[in-house]
């Protein structure tokens, strides 16, 4: 299933400027499984009371699905008594907020299609229904967790002001249950093979270290994974899969193949400014990272190549052309070879 879990970022020029966290183009998405879901839910911060601020329309779309539970879009269209393009921006900004989703990825598609692009496929296509059309996006349903905000926004208009001080983005880490620690400490060992403390800036979860390092010393005390130092240059434990300390080592006893590889600045590869030194590369699909024997060489934002090593000329126009991932000409990569 698909959900925001990341709840909007604080705009620094105050909270009222906050209505609205930005379109669902811009948002992050999370693909998860749907049983691993009150995991994620759990351990991911959730969005405050000051930072929930809905339109009137929106507030009816929420209150519709509060009653009557998962609904689909003519549903809602028809219980509201609002048109269409204004049930599809409510939807819109509670997918924003990370407080709905839907049963099929249909829905996050409609979403993501410009209007434009719709009226015109459908003047092409006047006896064909879209592809992406939110008539066949399922049922939309308010996500696990986030029921308690959404009333507490339906039921007061705004909080008082001396409550406002009390409310906390971050759950606190005692309400998270054990399993659901070792659950995710587990994941994160799957996922990455070896884990220390600066990943977790890629993850973005609320459940803090110290959490995680009590249940990796009782997995390592039981045998069940290594801890030691791993990964060059990282300060603090490592606790790494049997597994992958042996692919460690053989990658480092390898000898160098040259390879330049570019992906999206928005895939979990994207640990530049993380693991290694320099500054972050936003994680933004249109931006690319390339990584040049596993290290990152050169980044592509905005536009813009940014080179993260020093390069000859000659390396430096295949590092652009490998971030565009253009193929070069057979004939010109015999002249650069002999060049370089």
């Amino acid at each position: 299933m698909w959900a925001r879990l990341t709840p909007p970022a604080q705009p620094k020029n105050g909270p009222e400027k906050s209505r609205g966290s930005g379109p669902v183009r811009t948002t992050p998405i999370a693909l998860v499984r749907r049983k691993n879901l009150a995991v994620w839910s759990s351990v991911f911060p959730r969005p405050s009371l000051e930072e929930v601020k809905f339109s009137t329309r929106t507030e009816s779309v929420y209150e519709y699905l509060a009653t009557r539970g998962a609904s689909f879009f003519h549903d809602i269209v028809e219980g509201t008594k609002l048109l269409r393009s204004q049930v599809e921006e409510s939807l819109a900004e509670l997918v924003a907020y990370g407080l709905i989703t839907s049963d099929s990825f249909t829905g996050l598609r409609a979403l993501l299609t410009p209007s434009s692009r719709k009226t015109r496929a459908a003047a092409r296509h006047k006896h064909r229904q879209p592809a992406y059309d939110m008539a066949s996006a399922g049922r939309w349903s308010i996500l696990p967790g986030t029921a308690d905000i959404l009333s507490a926004v339906a039921t007061a208009s705004r909080p008082p002001a001396n409550s406002r001080s009390n409310v906390s983005r971050f759950q606190s880490s005692s309400a998270i249950p054990a399993e659901t620690k070792e659950a995710v400490a587990r994941i994160l060992l799957q996922r990455y093979g070896v884990v220390f403390k600066r990943l977790l800036e890629r993850e973005g979860i609320a459940l803090p270290w110290r959490d995680l390092l009590r249940v990796y010393h009782r997995l390592e005390a039981r045998g069940e994974i290594r801890g030691g130092r791993f990964v060059a240059g990282i300060s603090g434990e490592q606790f790494a899969l049997t597994e992958a300390v042996g692919l460690v080592r053989s990658i480092r006893r390898a000898p160098a193949k040259d390879n330049m590889i570019s992906v999206s600045a928005a895939d979990p590869l994207n640990l530049a400014g993380i693991i290694t030194p320099g500054p972050r590369v936003t994680a933004h699909t249109a931006n690319r990272v390339l990584y040049g024997d596993g290290a990152p060489v050169a980044a592509l934002e905005s536009g813009e190549t940014r080179f993260l090593v020093e390069m000859s000329r000659t390396l430096e126009w295949q590092a652009k052309a490998a971030l565009l991932r253009k193929a070069t000409p057979p004939v010109l990569r015999s002249y650069l070879s002999r060049r370089a």
